[in-house]
């Protein structure tokens, strides 16, 4: 009798992990995400490429990333089955690598370290002077063209008294 329970217990558990089995499997949808160009700086244009499967390229797919605002994708037809998204990266990104998620038939997929934003330098002024030339480079400059003056002087009056030699 308890051997009876027993099986009938177990046979139940088995089945109930055999049809709840499908249902856990990981999404397969899209294969890979690519990005060109894989390095952008901040307020740059991406295209992002989503392969494999024909879940990305029914309507109503997106693409997303916290350097761009949520997009549309728009499949390319055909048997390829890919589909592409062009992005402009947010202004205020910060450098580094971001991850993307796609979001296909209600389904979600984050790909690690798809594009890297790259930072730009902070110019400045650089130490220069925006009210024009200021009495010290007046001076500098006046001295650098009077002693090009005198040395060219100078050359040529040498040259002139090696002629009548």
């Amino acid at each position: 009798m308890r051997t009876t329970r027993a099986l009938a217990a177990a046979g139940a558990a088995i089945a109930a992990v055999g049809l709840a089995a499908p249902t856990a499997s990981a999404w397969s949808q899209p294969t890979s995400v690519s990005a060109a160009p894989s390095v952008i700086a901040r307020g740059g244009q991406l295209v992002l490429t989503v392969t494999g499967g024909s879940a990305c390229t029914m309507a109503g797919s997106t693409i997303s990333s916290n350097a761009f605002p949520t997009t549309q994708l728009v499949s390319q037809g055909g048997n390829s089955n890919t589909s592409t998204a062009t992005v402009t990266v947010n202004a205020n990104a910060n450098p580094g690598s971001y991850n993307v998620t796609t979001t296909c038939e209600g389904q979600t997929k984050t790909f690690n370290g798809v594009f890297t934003v790259i930072g730009g330098v902070r110019g400045g002024l650089g130490g220069s002077s925006s009210t024009g030339a200021t009495p010290t480079d007046m001076a500098i400059g006046g001295g650098l063209v009077a002693a090009a003056v005198i040395g060219g002087g100078l050359f040529w009056m040498r040259r002139r008294s090696e002629k009548r030699i």
